[in-house]
């Protein structure tokens, strides 16, 4: 049935696996936060864990999946690692996710929570 529509294409395997695993690493609040930070500019692991609310060896050991997902990317200066997001894919995959959120919890699809996204801000950044 698909195969007789004339734009049908099917992702390759390798396609929906790496799909999947970023979606995977980004299945996580924390992951989100930092993620979002580090949008809005590079930053140290110090200044993420007070960010995201998080313990600073969390937020390392978050940061070390990020990276070797290709999701974060880190300038290393002395001793200090200063870490920003890849590239500008990561910026509209997260803004997406946060505007489906937002739509999600403005239709009322969704549990408000007073802590989550800040819905038209955040898609507003992100464009």
């Amino acid at each position: 049935m698909h195969t007789s529509l004339p734009d049908f294409d099917m992702p390759n395997e390798e396609q929906v696996h790496l799909a999947a695993e970023s979606f995977r690493l980004l299945s996580d609040p924390t992951r989100i936060k930092i993620l979002w930070a580090l949008l809005q500019g590079e930053s140290n692991v110090a200044c993420l864990a007070e960010l995201a609310d998080a313990a600073p060896t969390a937020v390392s050991q978050h940061l070390a999946k990020l990276r070797l997902a290709g999701l974060v990317k880190g300038r290393r200066e002395g001793t200090f690692v200063y870490y920003s997001a890849a590239d500008e894919h990561v910026r509209r995959l997260l803004a997406e996710g946060l505007f489906h959120a937002d739509h999600l919890d403005r239709a009322g699809h969704a549990e408000a929570r007073p802590d989550g996204p800040p819905g038209e801000r955040a898609t507003a950044h992100a464009r």
